[in-house]
């Protein structure tokens, strides 16, 4: 078949190869020419995707990524995986309705469209189809089949990758349903179906809701064991030992990436809207999580202030400023908020993260270094963010006079825990 994937994101991406991988003509659509003319050159900027299975996919002459429009023309399945960002705290769905608008024009009787874009319950039917339905004429579950299924991409996961993780997938009717499943089941080792698209939307939200209600309570729980004088660290092991009723979640410096600082509060700004109700665990998670920068600055300070020393002048140098190890995925990445309020103090801020490549959010006044040697000894405080597995964590120990670990992966004299 034909396949158009709108979005050659983290999501998009490794959806186009795999689908150009078992045999599909993709057509991997993105509006940021800059993206575009890389992957065209075989250069991937996905860690779950390698350079070598793009170029192998442009090779056979199943995938084709374009900045033009016209070549999503004469699809049979469209997949849309496009950013839905939060703008003053709303759910930002332009280009949800770009997407819509631009595969309108193209739209054919018996063609599929997906949308796989995280969103509150509701979209695929009251605002996706509409959009759909008016530029092209057709009327969905009639003319053409329409579904929702949720992306769980995990990256840098190296067990449940795309192929391995099952796929929620729902339609508006039961015609539908049949397409949008039979074309992922080509893809996935499991499909997981549901009643309708509602279902599924809210399937994401809650996974993600999940997440970041349990991991505040983690970060709420190292706050005040630290005041406490308890090892939260310890305490995290032994109630992780429990086989049942228990499931481990770990402090951090904040929350990153898409799916948790902005997910959950699609859900709560669609019951504030529909109900008139507030969603209490998303609003104190959005808090915590939210301000674990701020408590990650603050005990910079502490341990300047314990040193008789000064934030101001200072060189702090940050390992780490993916929000999730092993990838380099900086988006909602809370080492940028991180870095700024130190710079905003007059520290002499450097950062070290080999894999975070797109740098268009990394605040200019940053320095981005390689991990070495002098770099350790030079640094007034280390401030581990993101806990690469290639970081040299023995160089970090035998040099560094002062490490901050927001991650509990050292230990020594030397080393603080959040």
């Amino acid at each position: 078949m034909r396949v158009v994937v709108v979005g050659q994101g983290y999501v998009g991406l490794p959806l186009a190869i795999r689908a150009a991988e078992v045999g599909h003509e993709v057509i991997g659509y993105d509006v940021d020419a800059g993206r575009v003319k890389s992957l065209a050159a075989g250069v991937s900027f996905v860690e779950d995707v390698s350079s070598e299975r793009i170029a192998a996919a442009m090779d056979r002459g199943a995938y084709r990524p374009s900045d033009s429009a016209r070549d999503c023309g004469g699809f049979d399945v469209a997949v849309v995986t496009v950013p839905t960002p939060l703008t003053d705290g709303v759910p930002d769905l332009r280009y949800i309705e770009e997407s819509a608008r631009t595969l309108a024009r193209y739209l054919r009787p018996g063609a599929t469209v997906v949308l796989e874009s995280t969103t509150y319950p509701g979209t695929t039917q009251e605002l996706f189809a509409p959009l759909l339905e008016d530029g092209s004429g057709l009327t969905a579950g009639t003319d053409f089949h329409l579904g929702y299924s949720p992306e769980r991409i995990d990256p840098g996961n190296p067990v449940w990758g795309f192929k391995e993780t099952p796929k929620v997938v729902s339609g508006v009717d039961a015609g539908s349903l049949k397409a949008v499943q039979s074309f992922y089941a080509e893809l996935v080792d499991t499909t997981v179906p549901v009643g309708s698209p509602k279902e599924a939307e809210l399937a994401k939200l809650l996974e993600n809701t999940f997440r970041h209600v349990n991991i505040a309570l983690v970060n709420e729980i190292a706050m005040f064991a630290r005041h406490l004088d308890i090892d939260v660290w310890q305490a995290i092991d032994a109630a992780s030992s429990k086989p049942f009723g228990f499931m481990r979640f770990t402090p951090g410096p904040g929350v990153g990436g898409h799916c948790l600082p902005i997910d959950p509060s699609y859900l709560s700004w669609r019951v504030q809207r529909e109900l008139g109700q507030s969603f209490r665990f998303v609003e104190l998670a959005n808090d915590i999580n939210g301000h674990m920068p701020d408590y990650v600055v603050r005990r910079v300070t502490d341990a300047f202030n314990e040193r008789r020393r000064s934030v101001n002048g200072s060189r702090v140098l940050l390992l780490g400023l993916a929000y999730k190890k092993n990838t380099g995925d900086a988006r909602e990445s809370p080492s940028l908020r991180i870095s700024q309020l130190l710079l905003d103090m007059g520290a002499e801020v450097r950062a070290a993260d080999p894999h975070v490549v797109e740098t268009a959010a990394v605040d200019s006044r940053l320095t981005r270094v390689e991990l070495t040697r002098q770099e350790l000894a030079d640094a007034d405080l280390v401030v581990l963010l993101t806990d690469h597995d290639s970081f040299d964590y023995d160089l970090v120990t035998e040099h560094a006079s002062l490490v901050l670990d927001c991650r509990r992966r050292l230990s020594g004299p030397t080393i603080e825990v959040l």
